[in-house]
């Protein structure tokens, strides 16, 4: 397998969404992509794409070398892959799709070099299954937009080498990302299941009219959504627990974890919950377009990384 320091070169499968985030990720990062997708307009896509996310890697800082003119589209999943020391795959959710596309990765893919894939929910075992070299893939799930938002969750599956994941988990480091590398396959990974619980009860409280679309996401943004920045939802707890810390915090209010605080259980997504939610969305939107809401995001996002890193720094 290359060494983490001598990859210059990625290849990134699928350019969607988030495999053209990841473009513009390794691109900001100084890195040369190879990208294919099988989309007749996916260059032209992926093209503003990166374009729309260049101000946005500008003002973050570049790296040395960074550059668009370092972007390839081809026409051939074996030339994206060809020089490649990394791949990242970020086809759709299918199941069938992934395991077929893994495989024909696998066959063109030159041996030890590791191969993630951005899945959102998929396991590592349930995908490598058609693959002819397995232990080299692992999951590398990213979060929307992955050039801005620094967390990979890296794991592998039951046909998977520590040797990869320990690879992968390194070369993320590398090109800046936050790192949890998972000690167990987990269904949906860690970070997606704490958002999914969040979000069904949010779903519970618009389905019993119990709270609007809007004062939901007022409550987060002017409240614990302003802590967890800095600090995650146990240690925000564990500061509310005062100088006992998180045992006092327990001993003082783990009666109330029996109260019917939330319901964990998915709500029935019915046409009259679906209407509700995305009314309340088009109506929190206003006059503001998707565009105008994904630049108000992204300068949000840097505002807060900064006065974070700014906070820790002292």
């Amino acid at each position: 397998m290359p060494d983490v320091s001598t990859v210059d070169t990625v290849a990134c499968v699928g350019a969607g969404v988030i495999g053209g985030g990841w473009v513009a990720h390794f691109l900001a990062r100084g890195f040369h992509v190879r990208a294919w997708d099988p989309a007749p307009d996916a260059a032209a896509k992926l093209g503003r794409l990166v374009d729309a996310a260049w101000p946005a890697l500008t003002s973050l800082g570049l790296a040395a070398g960074a550059s668009r003119d370092n972007l390839t589209v081809t026409t051939a999943l074996a030339e994206a892959v060809d020089g490649a020391g990394f791949v990242q795959e970020s086809a759709p959710e299918d199941l069938p799709l992934k395991q077929k596309l893994l495989a024909d990765i696998d066959v063109v893919t030159p041996a030890g070099v590791v191969v993630a894939s951005s899945t959102s929910g998929y396991g590592m075992t349930e995908m490598q299954v058609a693959a002819a070299t397995p232990e080299r893939f692992v999951v590398g799930h990213p979060f929307n937009p992955p050039y801005l938002i620094p967390l990979v969750e890296v794991t592998g599956g039951t046909l998977t080498a520590s040797w990869a994941v320990e690879w992968a988990s390194e070369f993320y480091h590398r090109v800046g990302k936050t790192v949890i590398t998972m000690d167990r396959e987990v269904p949906g990974f860690l970070a997606n299941r704490l958002q999914e619980a969040l979000w069904r009860e949010a779903l519970h409280m618009v389905a019993n009219g119990e709270a609007t679309v809007e004062q939901i996401d007022t409550a987060i943004t002017a409240g614990p959504g302003l802590r967890w920045p800095v600090q995650g939802p146990m240690l925000t707890f564990h500061l509310a627990g005062g100088e006992g810390g998180m045992a006092h915090m327990l001993d003082h209010f783990g009666p109330s974890l029996k109260a019917p605080w939330t319901r964990l259980e998915a709500p029935e997504l019915t046409r009259e919950l679906r209407d509700a939610v995305v009314d309340g969305c088009v109506k929190e939107a206003g006059e503001r377009s998707i565009a105008d809401l994904i630049a108000e995001r992204d300068r949000a996002i840097i505002a807060i990384q900064r006065a974070v890193e700014g906070a820790r720094r002292g």
